[in-house]
């Protein structure tokens, strides 16, 4: 692989480079408005979201446990939801199938689409996500978030925040891990790169930080996060112009 670019930005996207709270609840509430009011439809995307994140995470510490892509877990765990929320019956099997890939149409924030385009004069950017193959092709084309890379989970048969995942692109974009910045709104994930040798910055996205705020000082004191950029600047657009200003890249 010829490199244009000792260096490469490597992109969570659920939260980081998407809005997927706002698209997905809208798409709930759309198609079935007087069942649940918005934020009871909200309330239902989180939960989505959060088995997700459950699901990732058993996955990156016990290589046993069985593997499936993100899309099948949406799927599965959407009828699961359903049920312990008593609207089993809500959705045809083919409405489901539908519903289940609303994943793959996720709106971008504001500043992504252009921010990645200015990353891309830095050098490539990559989404590094738990998202399959497919998913991350379809959100690059309806975000219109025009990533150099795309590198998921079953490029390296686990999840994040297990190591296999930020060495794994390292490797195969032929560099080393000081050549390569994640950029995430979770700090969870900043640290578990760090702890690859990445570089890493922080863009505050609303309600998308699962730690609390003890937790975000203790952050802050570690020093994990090179580059921090907070819910008052302009997200992408912001740390690509403190990049250059404070002499990172």
């Amino acid at each position: 692989m010829t490199k244009p670019s000792q260096i490469a930005f490597l992109f969570d996207v659920f939260g980081t480079c998407v809005d997927w709270r706002t698209t997905v609840t809208n798409e709930m509430h759309r198609r079935a408005p007087s069942t649940m009011s918005v934020a009871e439809w909200g309330d239902f995307a989180q939960e989505w979201r959060n088995s997700y994140k459950v699901f990732t995470k058993s996955r990156a510490e016990d290589s046993a446990l069985p593997m499936k892509s993100i899309d099948q877990h949406h799927f599965d765990s959407l009828q699961e939801l359903l049920a312990a929320w008593r609207l089993q019956d809500l959705w045809s099997a083919e409405e489901l199938q539908d519903i289940s890939l609303v994943w793959h149409r996720l709106d971008r924030w504001t500043d992504s689409e252009k921010g990645i385009e200015y990353f891309n004069g830095l050098g490539w950017s990559c989404t590094l996500s738990n998202g399959n193959a497919s998913l991350l092709r379809d959100l690059r084309s309806h975000a219109r978030l025009d990533f150099t890379h795309l590198f998921g989970a079953e490029d390296f048969g686990t999840f994040k925040p297990n190591k296999a995942v930020y060495l794994g692109a390292v490797d195969k974009l032929g560099l080393s891990p000081s050549q390569c910045f994640m950029v995430a709104a979770h700090l969870a994930d900043l640290k578990a790169a760090k702890g690859c040798g990445y570089r890493t910055i922080y863009v505050e996205r609303p309600l998308e930080e699962d730690w609390d705020g003890h937790q975000i000082e203790e952050a802050k004191a570690a020093g994990f996060v090179d580059l921090w950029v907070t819910a008052n600047e302009d997200g992408f657009l912001a740390a690509v112009d403190r990049l250059k200003t404070e002499g990172l890249v």
